[in-house]
């Protein structure tokens, strides 16, 4: 299939899809693979060296995002290509702030511990006698 006729193609099976036909995007997917996974490893190049996030799976997560959003509107297959573009920036931007946010402690707060509130095995015969009491107030 020369580059035309398959650029063409995906023009034509992309006004399928918003025109809300289902197979368009069975038949879409092999068009496009190859050319996603470019712009994945040319985006996967700019990143750091041990990333955990392989090209496969950023463009993966790309067509979910792509294919499964009804309110796109693509006008050919270069806006779909720079859209897919923009989607992947988008997903290693997220990656990144979640390892960022994972590698700080997440969403766990830091709290310093007060020296007073350690628990000494020395003081077993106390806490014993302080739960003691408290039962029988209850």
């Amino acid at each position: 299939m020369t580059e035309s006729v398959r650029s063409n193609e995906v023009t034509r099976l992309l006004l399928e899809m918003r025109n809300g036909d289902p197979e368009a995007a069975n038949a879409l997917i092999p068009l496009i693979y190859s050319e996603l996974r470019r712009i994945a490893r040319v985006l996967m190049n700019k990143e750091r060296e041990n990333h955990t996030l392989q090209p496969t799976a950023l463009v993966n997560d790309a067509l979910i995002r792509l294919i499964g959003s009804v309110s796109l509107e693509w006008q050919n297959r270069a806006h779909f290509f720079a859209a897919s573009a923009t989607i992947m920036r988008r997903i290693l931007i997220d990656h990144a702030r979640a390892h960022r946010a994972e590698k700080r402690g997440g969403e766990i707060k830091q709290v310093t511990l007060d020296e007073k509130l350690v628990y000494e095995w020395r003081n077993a015969e106390s806490l014993l006698s302080i739960d003691e009491v408290l039962n029988r107030l209850q």
